[in-house]
Protein backbone atom coordinates (compact mmCIF):
# COMPACT_ATOMS: atom_id res chain seq x y z
CA UNK A 1 0.00 0.00 0.00
CA UNK A 2 3.08 2.14 0.49
CA UNK A 3 4.53 2.34 -2.40
CA UNK A 4 0.78 3.71 -4.19
CA UNK A 5 0.19 6.12 -1.33
CA UNK A 6 3.68 7.74 -2.25
CA UNK A 7 2.88 7.82 -6.11
CA UNK A 8 0.16 9.69 -5.33
CA UNK A 9 1.80 11.92 -3.49
CA UNK A 10 4.86 12.32 -5.72
CA UNK A 11 2.29 12.71 -8.76
CA UNK A 12 0.23 15.55 -7.27
CA UNK A 13 3.12 17.20 -5.62
CA UNK A 14 4.68 17.47 -8.83
CA UNK A 15 1.68 18.37 -10.54
CA UNK A 16 1.01 21.14 -8.09
CA UNK A 17 4.86 22.62 -8.22
CA UNK A 18 4.77 22.51 -11.84
CA UNK A 19 1.33 24.02 -12.21
CA UNK A 20 2.52 27.07 -9.51
CA UNK A 21 5.65 26.80 -11.32
CA UNK A 22 3.93 27.57 -14.74
CA UNK A 23 1.85 30.37 -13.44
CA UNK A 24 5.01 32.10 -11.77
CA UNK A 25 7.10 32.64 -15.35
CA UNK A 26 3.45 33.89 -16.46
CA UNK A 27 3.08 36.05 -13.43
CA UNK A 28 6.76 37.58 -14.03
CA UNK A 29 6.08 38.27 -17.46
CA UNK A 30 3.21 40.11 -16.66
CA UNK A 31 5.60 42.51 -14.57
CA UNK A 32 5.90 44.04 -18.37
CA UNK A 33 2.54 45.04 -18.74
CA UNK A 34 0.06 47.58 -17.61
CA UNK A 35 -2.39 47.56 -15.54
CA UNK A 36 -4.80 46.93 -17.72
CA UNK A 37 -3.51 43.32 -19.45
CA UNK A 38 -2.31 42.51 -16.00
CA UNK A 39 -6.19 43.05 -14.99
CA UNK A 40 -7.17 41.20 -18.03
CA UNK A 41 -5.07 38.03 -17.68
CA UNK A 42 -5.53 37.89 -13.82
CA UNK A 43 -9.26 37.42 -14.52
CA UNK A 44 -8.60 34.93 -16.51
CA UNK A 45 -6.30 33.26 -14.74
CA UNK A 46 -8.79 33.28 -11.66
CA UNK A 47 -11.79 31.50 -13.88
CA UNK A 48 -10.21 28.01 -13.74
CA UNK A 49 -6.80 28.12 -12.29
CA UNK A 50 -8.05 28.09 -8.91
CA UNK A 51 -9.46 24.70 -9.41
CA UNK A 52 -6.74 23.26 -10.82
CA UNK A 53 -5.06 24.41 -7.53
CA UNK A 54 -7.52 22.71 -5.07
CA UNK A 55 -7.19 19.66 -7.18
CA UNK A 56 -3.97 18.84 -7.38
CA UNK A 57 -2.81 20.58 -3.72
CA UNK A 58 -5.34 18.81 -1.47
CA UNK A 59 -4.37 15.16 -3.14
CA UNK A 60 -0.73 16.19 -2.05
CA UNK A 61 -1.74 16.67 1.26
CA UNK A 62 -3.64 13.93 1.68
CA UNK A 63 -1.50 11.86 0.30
CA UNK A 64 1.72 13.22 1.83
CA UNK A 65 0.47 13.11 5.35
CA UNK A 66 -0.44 9.31 4.88
CA UNK A 67 3.17 8.62 3.88
CA UNK A 68 4.48 10.71 7.02
CA UNK A 69 2.19 7.91 9.09
CA UNK A 70 3.51 5.18 7.24
CA UNK A 71 6.96 6.01 7.18
CA UNK A 72 7.44 6.47 10.63
CA UNK A 73 10.03 4.41 11.91
CA UNK A 74 11.37 4.45 8.48
CA UNK A 75 15.02 6.38 7.75
CA UNK A 76 12.81 8.61 5.13
CA UNK A 77 10.73 9.90 7.62
CA UNK A 78 12.34 12.75 8.36
CA UNK A 79 12.40 13.65 4.50
CA UNK A 80 8.66 13.23 4.49
CA UNK A 81 7.44 15.19 7.18
CA UNK A 82 9.90 18.21 6.21
CA UNK A 83 7.71 17.67 2.64
CA UNK A 84 4.53 17.38 4.29
CA UNK A 85 5.54 20.78 6.38
CA UNK A 86 6.25 22.62 3.48
CA UNK A 87 3.05 21.76 1.60
CA UNK A 88 0.95 22.73 4.76
CA UNK A 89 3.13 26.16 4.62
CA UNK A 90 2.05 26.61 1.01
CA UNK A 91 -1.71 25.37 1.92
CA UNK A 92 -1.50 28.06 5.47
CA UNK A 93 0.08 30.84 3.17
CA UNK A 94 -2.50 30.23 -0.04
CA UNK A 95 -5.29 30.94 2.33
CA UNK A 96 -3.92 34.21 4.45
CA UNK A 97 -2.37 35.76 1.51
CA UNK A 98 -3.38 34.88 -2.27
CA UNK A 99 -7.04 33.94 -1.97
CA UNK A 100 -8.38 36.90 -0.12
CA UNK A 101 -6.24 39.04 -3.65
CA UNK A 102 -7.93 36.93 -5.32
CA UNK A 103 -11.39 37.27 -4.03
CA UNK A 104 -10.65 40.97 -4.33
CA UNK A 105 -9.04 40.99 -8.03
CA UNK A 106 -12.40 39.52 -9.32
CA UNK A 107 -14.09 42.76 -8.85
CA UNK A 108 -11.36 44.32 -10.56
CA UNK A 109 -12.17 45.92 -14.17
CA UNK A 110 -9.34 46.32 -16.94
CA UNK A 111 -10.33 49.59 -17.87
CA UNK A 112 -10.74 50.97 -14.56
CA UNK A 113 -8.12 48.84 -12.21
CA UNK A 114 -7.36 50.15 -8.38
CA UNK A 115 -4.72 52.96 -8.06
CA UNK A 116 -2.62 50.06 -5.75
CA UNK A 117 -2.90 47.45 -8.85
CA UNK A 118 1.17 47.23 -8.48
CA UNK A 119 1.47 46.82 -5.06
CA UNK A 120 -1.31 44.38 -5.00
CA UNK A 121 0.51 42.28 -7.64
CA UNK A 122 3.68 41.99 -6.13
CA UNK A 123 2.37 40.80 -2.58
CA UNK A 124 0.50 38.30 -4.44
CA UNK A 125 3.38 37.67 -6.81
CA UNK A 126 6.11 38.23 -3.44
CA UNK A 127 3.69 34.91 -1.68
CA UNK A 128 2.84 32.87 -4.81
CA UNK A 129 6.85 32.76 -5.39
CA UNK A 130 7.32 31.60 -1.93
CA UNK A 131 4.57 28.95 -2.19
CA UNK A 132 6.55 27.59 -5.36
CA UNK A 133 9.83 27.42 -4.12
CA UNK A 134 8.18 25.11 -1.10
CA UNK A 135 6.17 22.75 -3.23
CA UNK A 136 9.21 22.41 -5.75
CA UNK A 137 11.37 21.58 -2.47
CA UNK A 138 8.24 19.43 -1.14
CA UNK A 139 8.41 17.46 -4.19
CA UNK A 140 12.29 17.27 -4.35
CA UNK A 141 12.22 16.30 -0.85
CA UNK A 142 9.50 13.28 -1.33
CA UNK A 143 11.88 12.56 -4.37
CA UNK A 144 14.99 11.83 -2.30
CA UNK A 145 12.69 9.82 -0.18
CA UNK A 146 11.67 7.55 -2.63
CA UNK A 147 15.00 6.35 -3.87
CA UNK A 148 16.55 5.88 0.10
CA UNK A 149 16.10 2.52 0.77
CA UNK A 150 13.09 1.91 3.10
CA UNK A 151 14.69 0.72 5.96
CA UNK A 152 12.95 0.06 9.51
CA UNK A 153 14.86 2.16 12.68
Amino acid sequence: MTKYVRFVSLVFTGLFAGFLTGVLVLELSLRNFDAAVYTQVRLVELDSLDKLAVVTLLPALLATAVLVYQAFGTNGRYLTVAALALLVFVFVLTLIVNLPINSDQLQWSPTNPPNDWANVRNRWQIAHAARTVAAVLAFSLLSCATVLPSKKR
